[in-house]
């Protein structure tokens, strides 16, 4: 087997859910896996034979891409903002939409350079989101909180790599009360319903953390609820809240925080979903 005999392969074999692009994409990323390759690289060296061990090796990451694994649960990383970021069963896998997300946090941060920002991601999973601004704004007092042992584990682990200092904490924020003041709070907090999972690919349903995903049908914005009540509570004058949110419960989220926050913005992702909100925190 040579190098584009697998391309063609990971082609014809990987499960329906996933398109050309995508397909191309992980074989890609499982080549630079197992032979070191970046792309390029692949390209130049498409007719060279693959030798027995490493036919094994990228063999079973077939086996386990046709399971539906994540191909970054199965390499241990993933992208976000340019920087990798280790990923582990424990943690959500950094998606596009939270980077515009982040993009749009740091927008707002540039318009005060030479403040020393307070910012506090809740939910914090790999620790992309202020691993990332800390890299960007190195001026800034970046905190982050998670209810999971190991994904704070996987989160420091990632700072460390990185080079940036984050200041991490155990919380749950259902019941949370001792948190300082804030000049900027950033979450995205599990939004997909139940009835929802009909719409889920499988590779997420059956390998990404429930608990980092989904919610109760009853009461979808619990976690939306208690950031924004909290949030206005512990933001500093004016401070700023962005979310993710659910694209189907824009409106819904955007109520419940009227009471607590001013200038509520609802912004779309790449793909038109209504996907982040920011708001400013009454006086």
């Amino acid at each position: 087997m040579t190098v584009n005999d697998y391309k063609k392969q990971f082609q014809l074999v990987l499960p329906p859910f996933y398109d050309e692009m995508e397909r191309t994409t992980i074989f890609y990323w499982a080549i630079e896996f197992v032979l070191g390759y970046t792309k390029v690289t692949a390209v130049l060296n498409g007719n060279e034979s693959v030798s027995d061990e490493n036919q094994s090796k990228i063999n079973q990451i077939i086996h386990r891409l046709q399971n539906n694994e994540p191909i970054q649960y199965i390499t241990g990383k993933g992208y976000f903002f340019g920087y990798e970021f280790k990923v582990t069963s424990a943690t959500l896998i950094p998606r596009p939409e939270t980077e515009e997300l982040v993009d749009w946090v740091l927008t707002e941060m540039k318009k005060q350079p030479a403040k020393k920002w307070r910012v506090l991601d809740i939910g914090t999973g790999t620790g992309c989101i202020p691993i990332t601004i800390k890299k960007e704004f190195p001026l800034a007092e970046v905190s982050a909180i998670d209810v999971s042992t190991e994904a704070l584990n996987v989160a420091t682990g990632n700072a460390k790599q990185l080079n940036a200092e984050v200041t991490f904490m155990e919380k749950d924020i259902l019941t949370v009360k001792d948190l300082d003041t804030y000049d900027i709070i950033i979450s995205n907090p599990p939004y997909v319903r139940n009835l929802e999972k009909v719409e889920i690919k499988e590779n997420v349903l059956q390998h990404e953390p429930h608990l980092a995903l989904f919610v109760d049908d009853n009461d979808p914005l619990i976690f939306y609820k208690k950031i924004t009540q909290l949030a206005h509570q512990i933001l500093a004058d004016d401070g700023m809240l962005f979310f993710e949110i659910n694209q189907y419960l824009g409106n819904e989220t955007q109520e419940m925080m009227q009471p607590y926050f001013k200038n509520i913005t609802l912004q779309t992702d790449f793909m038109g979903n209504n996907r982040m909100m920011k708001a400013q925190n009454k006086l």
